[in-house]
């Protein structure tokens, strides 16, 4: 059972480090973010702190909405809402990405960044210890407004890009790019990794506390009985 546990937090950590290490490759790239990256590039431009910070920031406000709507949330939901920013600012500040300095190359490593996010994704969602703040938002809208997903992810990438563009994010082909190209590259990956997402089945932290709660009301009625 422990062995199980720690499996699982191991293989949610990796999937984490490799999607920030995607991310820094499309920043890298240097030909314009993706839409949630153009918003955490604009609150970090406007407020002064690292990207990785704002990444934080807005992963909070999502997972407190995410309650709100009445979406269950997992510890790999609040380890991701806070590692991916910790690992972003980490792998920016080693600079062991290289910044793009021309169009191929800066194509290249965006299309690097979206293999990565399709693998860093098999493994953080394998898991089962729960969504990203941002997939469980889309489901919690989806179930609220019963439209498609793909018009809800839609409407919430606009709205991430719109933001960050007025408040200065960085937007370009680039942004395009992953805009347009990021689904095919993660269902590809999924394909490769023989990957189902839906079939996964998540451990939420009520579950947890219900366990415990379980656990607690047993040791009660056992100490009762002894003490009779």
């Amino acid at each position: 059972m422990i062995k199980k546990v720690i499996t699982r937090f191991i293989r949610l950590f990796v999937g984490l480090f490799v999607c920030a290490l995607s991310i820094v490759f499309m920043v890298n790239a240097n030909l314009g973010l993706s839409p949630w990256d153009v918003l955490h590039q604009g609150i970090a431009d406007k407020v002064g702190i690292t990207m990785g910070t704002a990444s934080i920031c807005v992963g909070v406000v999502i997972v407190i909405a995410d309650v709100l709507l009445g979406e269950n949330v997992g510890w790999g939901t609040i380890l991701n809402m806070i590692f991916i920013g910790l690992f972003l600012d980490l792998i920016l500040f080693s600079n062991i990405i290289p910044i793009s300095n021309n169009l191929i190359m800066g194509i290249i490593m965006l299309c690097i960044g979206m293999i990565l996010m399709g693998i860093g994704m098999v493994f953080y969602i394998g898991s089962g210890l729960g969504s990203g703040p941002r997939d469980g938002m889309m489901v919690a809208l989806q179930k609220r407004t019963n439209k498609p997903v793909k018009l809800i992810r839609g409407i919430m990438e606009l709205g991430a890009l719109i933001v960050g563009y007025f408040l200065g994010g960085s937007v370009g082909i680039g942004t395009l790019i992953t805009a347009v190209g990021l689904g095919y590259f993660i269902q590809a990956i999924f394909k490769i990794f023989n990957f189902r997402g839906e079939n996964i089945k998540h451990r939420f932290i009520v579950d947890d506390i219900n366990y415990f709660k379980l656990q607690l009301n047993k040791s009660e009625k056992l100490q009762v009985e002894d003490s009779k």
